[in-house]
């Protein structure tokens, strides 16, 4: 799951757009595609190169041709085809990735209201320069077209023991069982007098949790990877040693828990732990903000959806209302007509029953709407009376057939005719 969020600035701006109430739909759009997710520098390369484990898998995954590697889709199938083992999927995606693209300096700082990931990463494959979110994007997206499940994780960074103030974005990948965290971004070089250079460091690669929270704090601390996460207070002291006194956090079962949630579940949940965890800067407060307005817009959106399924489901029971109204006169018709042109007592049977289904799926229909809002519950409790109205007529005609298929042919006919003796009725 990708996370978006935006800075104070970019706050001030949408609020001044909900104050000229623009339609709601607009406003969470500004908020879904905000992207703020670049870094101040990437850190510098390590003075000894280290050794490389992942020659040979290196080596083909840099094979492939230019001509082939012009889309996520292309590279993941490319892998897909050549590696077996997920650490050298997540292997070639890195490698190729860091080598192909280069950080884009001069955009460091960009914003962008409206660019999606897929757009993105189309404009990335394009110029082969991106920043952190679209190193993040085009990680997370061919590796989990390999079968791996895999995340966008957002936060922000220390570098040289100082927290940097822009956010940054890399991810987190589930290899053999287990959860590492991947920058591809700062895995691909290092930026040396404004200028980008292109450096392997595999620090970023695979990096064990324990090690990259040393350098990355995630917003959201289930991202963290810790059997004893850390608070953001802790990240800024530097107090990342585990601390067996803090209650056990069993991250893995979380996350899964929280895969299996719903976007706005997974919305709040997110909420709560960023907000848990110690708003320490503006960044996280930023992000804070966003979590909880996307929640409050979620549940007005589901409750916009319900009451607009409810008005749906009360439009299909009005039809299906109709429909009964329409058997029922047809079989009143017929009826009044002495059942002639002569049915069978099965298909006279099925004309009624037809009328009594139709209202019956009409019933069934309003039962099933959830707290509608006063008006529509009043267009319901005046077409049920309707409904109800409608169905004593159907049981007096229901009567009448039992009644009418247990006489002879005779006694039928004389079912059409009121006789009397003396005023009052005989038959």
């Amino acid at each position: 799951m990708i996370s978006y969020f935006y800075s104070a600035s970019v706050t001030n701006f949408i609020d001044e757009i909900v104050m000229k109430r623009l339609p709601k739909l607009l406003v969470i759009m500004l908020l879904l595609h905000v992207q703020l997710h670049a870094q101040k520098s990437i850190p510098k390369a390590p003075t000894k190169p280290a050794v490389n484990n992942y020659a040979a898998v290196d080596k083909k995954a840099l094979a492939i041709s230019p001509s082939t590697a012009q889309s996520t889709p292309a590279i993941a199938q490319y892998i897909d085809a050549n590696f077996t083992r997920d650490e050298d999927k997540a292997r070639a995606a890195f490698i190729w990735l860091a080598t192909n693209v280069k950080y884009d300096v001069d955009n460091m700082f960009s914003i962008n209201f409206y660019e999606k990931p897929d757009e993105r990463i189309a404009k990335t494959f394009a110029t082969q320069k991106g920043i952190c979110i679209d190193y993040a994007n085009i990680f997370h997206d061919i590796v989990t077209k390999c079968g791996i499940q895999a995340f966008v994780v957002s936060g922000y960074t220390k570098q040289q023991g100082f927290t940097d103030y822009i956010p940054h974005a890399w991810c987190a990948a589930m290899i053999g069982g287990d959860w590492f965290l991947f920058d591809p971004t700062w895995g691909s070089g290092y930026i040396s007098n404004g200028k980008f250079v292109p450096h392997i460091n595999n620090d970023y690669f695979m990096a064990k949790p324990t090690a990259i929270i040393k350098s990355h704090m995630p917003f959201d601390p289930i991202w963290e990877c810790l059997t004893y996460p850390i608070t953001n207070a802790e990240f800024y002291q530097g107090s990342i040693k585990p601390d067996a006194t803090k209650p056990v956090f069993n991250y893995k079962d979380s996350i899964q828990a929280w895969n299996r949630q719903s976007k706005t579940e997974q919305t709040a949940a997110a909420a709560r732990r960023v907000e848990g965890n110690g708003v320490k800067n503006s960044m996280i407060y930023d992000m804070l903000v966003h979590l909880k307005r996307e929640v409050e817009y979620d549940k007005q959106l589901t409750a916009n959806n319900e009451e607009n399924a409810g008005i749906d489901l009360y439009n299909a029971a009005v039809a299906d209302y109709n429909k009964g109204i329409n058997d029922f006169n047809d079989f009143v018709n017929y009826r009044n007509s002495q059942f002639k042109p002569m049915r069978e007592d099965a298909d006279i049977q099925a004309m009624v029953d037809l009328a009594d289904a139709n209202l019956s799926k009409a019933i069934a229909k309003l039962t099933s709407i959830k707290k509608p809002k006063p008006s529509l519950a009043t267009l319901i409790i005046t077409l049920r009376k309707s409904i109800d109205d409608v169905q004593v007529h159907v049981g007096e005609q229901k009567d009448f057939l039992v009644k009418y298929f247990s006489k002879s042919k005779i006694g039928r006919k004389s079912m059409f005719y009121k006789y009397t003796w003396m005023g009052i009725p005989v038959n």
